[in-house]
């Protein structure tokens, strides 16, 4: 893995931030789930973004004062105990190999707070720069009102230095993080690839009679025989009128003969991300019924991607999904005007991709190359039980874009032939 990656979006990091400054990030643990039993680690996105590093319990310092730029890395130490009991622990060679940053500035993690108070906060003669006056955080809530991990973990910090004010790291991490570079984009590649092979087991072992969960089954199968890392969200796996709900996860239902299912899945690569959603017939041939609506919902995928390109709003690729569906529906004779298609569209087409599914990013500017992004139209008629969704994932591209997933069937044909097999 190439170093000066990180080193790279770490300077570029210091750059915007404000004079007298530091950042603290942490990778964070895995909360506690019962007795001595723990929930599945997953890094913090952010550090993982200026490190390259994927341990748990790791904290990131960065520091700036004028000229003066100071980068430190806190690890877990090694231990006979902790090597033995709960796997190797990375040394500060490897950790420096991997992130840039010089194995001197590399501490334990035990050693943090005096490290933050004595070179960093308390002005001493033996800091390397002015005391700081304000500190970037990660201060991302997954709902309104919970207090931000990072300011739970620093709050003894803040209360002894209110002096100090923090504001949020993520306004300046959240841009960055929306244009991929050639690794980040091929990393992407190789999740969807990890997807194709999932989508393809299913339409390989679908049959009427088939439950839901055997069809995650088989494609969290494929994905670990193919050395993927994993599922990158909770598999939908929809049949019949299941599929009009947009997050259903019960994946437990009996797909009757001459169902569709709605199949919304992603894989994971390393910690990037594919999101994909297809739609089949459990039987393997469409109704016309069926087919009439697919149809619909596969020209507004097509449509939708070669209208994505460098200049244009979310809003409008939105919008644009939008009025194609209405337009649809009318020439179907379900709806009398274009804002009746509520009724049977009721989501957003597309949403950025990365190292989360619903990637970082800001909604108020204009798409940029780099951009990776979501298009998923659908059209659901709850009194017919039919739900269909077709999702890829498209890179801007400085002249237009990039289907990333264009090699996962979607075409009736396609899919009808495949399933004969």
């Amino acid at each position: 893995m190439n170093e000066n990656r990180f080193s790279t979006r770490r300077f570029n990091l210091i750059k915007e931030i404000e004079d007298r400054s530091i950042v603290i990030l942490y990778s964070l643990e895995a909360p506690h789930k019962t007795t001595d039993q723990y929930y599945p680690y997953e890094i913090n996105r952010n550090f993982y973004y200026l490190t390259g590093l994927k341990k748990s319990n790791f904290t990131l310092l960065l520091q700036k004062d004028g000229q003066n730029q100071f980068e430190y890395l806190f690890i877990e130490e090694a231990t006979d105990y902790s090597n033995k009991w709960l796997g190797k622990r990375m040394t500060k060679q490897e950790a420096s190999l991997v992130s840039g940053i010089e194995e001197k500035n590399i501490f334990f993690v035990e050693h943090f707070d005096t490290f933050l108070h004595q070179q960093i906060l308390s002005g001493q003669r033996k800091a390397l720069a002015r005391a700081p006056k304000l500190i970037y955080l990660d201060l991302y809530r997954h709902k309104p009102y919970v207090v931000p991990t990072a300011l739970i973990k620093l709050d003894a910090v803040l209360k002894s230095y209110p002096e100090i004010t923090y504001r949020n790291a993520n306004e300046f991490l959240d841009i960055m993080r929306m244009y991929k570079d050639e690794f980040e984009v091929n990393e992407i590649r190789r999740a969807i690839s990890y997807s194709k092979a999932g989508v393809e087991a299913i339409l390989s072992v679908a049959t009427p009679g088939i439950n839901e969960r055997s069809i995650v089954a088989m494609y969290e199968y494929a994905l670990k025989t193919h050395n993927s890392e994993g599922n990158s969200f909770n598999p939908i796996v929809a049949s019949g009128a299941n599929a009009t709900t947009l997050h259903y996860e019960e994946n437990d239902q009996t797909a009757e003969d001459g169902s569709l299912v709605l199949c919304d899945l992603g894989a994971l690569a390393g910690p990037y991300a594919s999101d994909i959603s297809r739609t089949f017939p459990v039987n393997g041939k469409f109704t016309d019924r069926q087919k009439e609506i697919y149809e619909l919902v596969l020209s507004v995928n097509k449509a939708c991607i070669d209208f994505v390109k460098p200049g244009i709003m979310m809003s409008e690729l939105n919008l644009h999904a939008r009025n194609l569906l209405a337009e649809g529906a009318m020439k179907l004779g379900m709806i009398q005007s274009p804002d009746e298609i509520s009724k049977y569209y009721y989501h957003n087409v597309s949403h950025y991709l990365g190292l989360d599914v619903h990637d970082v990013g800001s909604y108020l500017i204009p798409l940029k190359a780099g951009v990776v992004l979501t298009i998923e139209p659908g059209f659901y008629i709850e009194e017919e039980s039919i739900g269909i969704r077709i999702e890829d994932n498209v890179l801007v591209t400085e002249t237009g874009s990039i289907n990333l997933s264009e090699s996962i069937i979607k075409e009736v044909k396609d899919i009808e032939n495949f399933m004969a097999m």
